[in-house]
């Protein structure tokens, strides 16, 4: 049977649980000098496991953001070697970037011949082969920001890989790949939607992030 989440209404959290679910997200999110002020002013115990290369961690997804993603791919090689050869996904993702910014900067045959050597490879697995094919439809576009593909060129896309190359490096490391609060929200919105199933459309709607910020 089923434990009922309702069970969970009245149970205490403390002040120690707040201050770990803060620190584990300043920590996934590579906010050093933040994680370092907010250990200092609690007097928590400083995690030497969870702080352990941060500073490259940072590094690597600042490149993966800001337009460098062969930067990223070689520290990422430094710091965790073998990842990108076993997580072939994330290695064409990573690709991908540098792919998208010669496209963004017009630097059409340069992403074409980046193209030929570094993506056409995986194209023998068909699970890459759509993917391959929406990146060369951007060289067809003199604007490929207003092509069917453009979010390929969003922050969005940027983002989400490097959340991925964050999660992999922290879970190759055997840390948490998910921070604390990410975990609670993911659980919120299971109870609520459960919840929400059982009484029908008087009892609770189910979670939403932006609804309880702007509440």
């Amino acid at each position: 049977m089923d434990l009922d989440p309702r069970v969970y209404d009245h149970v205490a959290i403390s002040d120690s649980d707040i201050r770990n679910i803060v620190l584990s997200y300043l920590v996934h999110n590579c906010f050093k000098e933040t994680a370092e002020t907010f250990l200092t002013c609690t007097g928590m115990n400083q995690p030497v496991d969870y702080l352990l290369d941060m500073e490259k961690r940072k590094s690597i997804l600042h490149f993966t953001m800001e337009g460098n993603a062969l930067k990223a791919i070689e520290l990422t090689d430094q710091l965790v070697p073998n990842l990108l050869e076993d997580n072939k996904d994330l290695c064409f993702d990573l690709l991908s970037l540098h792919f998208i910014d010669l496209v963004r900067s017009r630097k059409c045959m340069e992403a074409l011949e980046f193209a030929q050597t570094k993506l056409t490879p995986f194209g023998k697995v068909p699970k890459f082969v759509g993917k391959l094919e929406d990146f060369i439809t951007l060289l067809a576009y003199e604007e490929p920001e207003k092509s069917p593909m453009f979010h390929l060129l969003s922050p969005e896309y940027r983002e989400n890989i490097a959340d991925c190359l964050n999660r992999a490096i922290l879970d190759r490391a055997n840390l948490p790949s998910y921070s604390s609060m990410e975990r609670l929200i993911q659980q919120a919105a299971v109870v609520r939607h459960v919840l929400h199933q059982e009484i029908g459309k008087d009892g609770h709607p189910p979670f939403s992030l932006k609804a309880f910020l702007d509440n």
